[in-house]
């Protein structure tokens, strides 16, 4: 196996993905209305898809891979964690912060579907081989947090 190149990132550890090896490949863009559809500032990180592995989204950067501008206060401190489970499936979990009531909403799109709602504190699993999008969007300005997501089973 070889190398992936610098662009697509590292393992949670700091070590190189290796090519062949599955992996969930993550892409994130902070969006304000003025930059809608604008790609400016994607940032990305990938995980092998190895059982306890595990990519977060978040404002807090000594927890998360990717993470979101200090003053968007809709998105939590850690945010959305996709985990791999024991037989190499991933998921996503909207963890509850410390409000009953979020300030943002997420939605789930998969290939092929329709979007729907991510309830606030539930999990959805992902799809193995397939992609789709989570959209972190603030309830109160024209702002969201688009996470882009491909697992390569």
């Amino acid at each position: 196996m070889r190398r992936r190149g610098a662009d697509h990132g590292a393992t949670a550890a700091g070590h190189p993905v290796l090519e062949g090896a599955h992996v969930l490949e993550l892409t994130m863009a902070s969006v304000s209305g003025a930059d809608a559809g604008a790609t400016a500032g994607m940032l990305m990180a990938d995980a092998p898809s190895e059982p306890g592995a595990v990519l977060r989204v978040g404002r807090d950067k000594a927890v998360c891979r990717l993470a979101t501008p200090d003053d968007w206060l809709f998105v939590s401190r850690v945010h959305l964690e996709f985990l791999c489970g024991p037989d190499g499936t991933w998921q996503v979990t909207w963890l509850r912060g410390s409000h009953a009531e979020p300030s943002s909403e997420v939605v789930l799109t998969l290939a092929g579907l329709q979007p729907q709602p991510l309830p606030y504190g539930g999990t959805a699993k992902l799809p193995g081989g397939g992609s789709g999008e989570l959209v972190v969007q603030d309830r109160s300005e024209p702002r969201s947090v688009n996470v882009g997501f491909y697992h390569d089973a």
